[in-house]
């Protein structure tokens, strides 16, 4: 744990594997993002999120902050069962935001443009 940097979101028990939270972001985020769209207030910010960590130009170090909250969302287990209505999904929508706080700057119009298109999609 001594190579942990400050601000870097883990797992409990886990040290952080980029290349692990990428393939399971890339496999998981779609299919559980459609189930708690409409639950989360900012959805075109975890969009562009998205976009924006696998985007070859964003620094590896807001990569590993974005995998991580972006792998809190979609891995099924968490602090409050995703099941339960309305409440499910707030720790997940907190470490959501607080990621997006600490790396607003690297989210880019190109983001936000492949978010609108893909929540466009969502609605069709």
């Amino acid at each position: 744990m001594d190579d942990v940097k400050i601000g870097e979101i883990l797992l409990p028990g886990e040290d952080f594997d980029r290349e692990k939270s990428a393939r399971k972001v890339q496999s998981r985020f779609w299919p559980v993002f459609r189930k708690a769209f409409r639950q989360i207030p900012f959805s075109r910010d975890v969009v562009a999120c998205y976009y924006c960590a696998f985007d070859p130009a964003t620094p590896t170090r807001v990569k590993a902050i974005l995998l991580a909250a972006l792998a809190y969302f979609v891995l099924p287990f968490d602090a409050v069962p995703d099941i339960l209505a309305l409440v499910g999904f707030s720790d997940d929508i907190a470490v959501l935001a607080a990621a997006i706080g600490t790396v607003r700057a690297h989210l880019k119009a190109e983001h936000y443009d492949k978010a609108d298109t893909a929540l466009a999609e969502q609605d069709s």
